[in-house]
């Protein structure tokens, strides 16, 4: 599979991640009981199965790794914080105001993140 098709997969279902997260966020903020249904509670483990596999043929095709490549290192341990953070946001959260923090925070790191792939740097210059 080439480089550029991998990129893709891989771009693509970040998109897809990141909107099926958006979604249940607001849905969570709603208290509807969209969040109950079975294709949200299955679709975004597979899309963040796609996701990490792709990542991972990415960093192989480029001869990276996160032990070797501090923005890798970043990402890395940015997806670690992105991924507990939805969790508070989406499961366990104890109040509603504990679950929409968590949530807003998940999107800052999310945004960090994306930044990161697209500057290849750890540290963001916004100004």
């Amino acid at each position: 599979m080439s480089y550029a098709l991998i990129k893709m997969i891989h771009v693509g279902s970040v998109i897809i991640s990141y909107a099926l997260f958006s979604l249940r966020g607001i849905w969570m903020m709603q208290g509807s009981a969209n969040l109950q249904r079975r294709w949200v509670k299955i679709l975004p483990h597979i899309v963040d199965t796609v996701l990490l596999i792709s990542a991972i043929a990415l960093a192989v095709a480029i001869q990276q790794g996160p032990l070797n490549d501090p923005w890798l290192t970043a990402k890395v341990i940015g997806l670690l914080l992105y991924i507990c953070l939805g969790m508070v946001a989406i499961r366990f959260g104890k109040t509603r105001r504990i679950k929409i923090f968590a949530w807003v925070a998940a999107q800052s790191v999310f945004i960090y993140i994306v930044l990161v792939a697209i500057t290849k740097s750890p540290t963001i210059n916004l100004f």
